[in-house]
């Protein structure tokens, strides 16, 4: 299996890009062609960021495998080795929107959710072993809710 990198839809120009996602999960059918399950738009009316479960199949190098994703616009973030903002850094999310395969909890600072994302990242920074797999706090993934429903935990957790 490639990098995460090299199974991302082609970019679009500039305008229109997440028009582009969001009018082709309205309509049920995602960039990637992988059927949508579940599509919502997230904070409310006028936002164009959108979310939506898909039936797709994702293997980590640990052995873990995935049969959906939560395909979802995200802010540019660190991938960690673990749910705490002191864990190594395995990757980086550098494109948007991402996919996110299960959910755990972890650190969260005051106020905010326990909930983190595990996914693979766009660049490995360390353990090139992980090839950018780890997880991010569920801050940075634009979803209304979290954890975002349909999406499976963790299971080693």
């Amino acid at each position: 299996m490639g990098t995460k990198s090299e199974r991302r839809p082609a970019p679009r120009a500039a305008c229109g890009r997440k028009a582009w996602t969001a009018a082709l999960l309205s309509l049920g059918i995602l960039a990637v062609g992988a059927p949508a399950v579940v599509a919502e738009t997230a904070g409310g009316s006028g936002s164009a960021a959108t979310c939506g479960l898909r039936n797709q199949r994702h293997q980590d190098n640990l052995g873990n495998s995935f049969t959906v994703d939560l395909y979802c616009d995200n802010l540019a973030t660190d991938v960690l080795g673990r749910s705490a903002f002191n864990a190594p850094v395995t990757g980086r999310l550098k494109l948007s929107p991402s996919w996110f395969v299960c959910w755990t909890e972890g650190e969260a600072p005051p106020g905010q959710t326990k909930i983190w994302y595990y996914t693979q990242g766009d660049e490995v920074v360390t353990q090139p072993g992980l090839k950018a797999w780890g997880v991010v706090p569920a801050r940075v993934v634009q979803t209304p809710r979290h954890p975002y429903p349909g999406i499976p935990r963790c299971a080693w957790v």
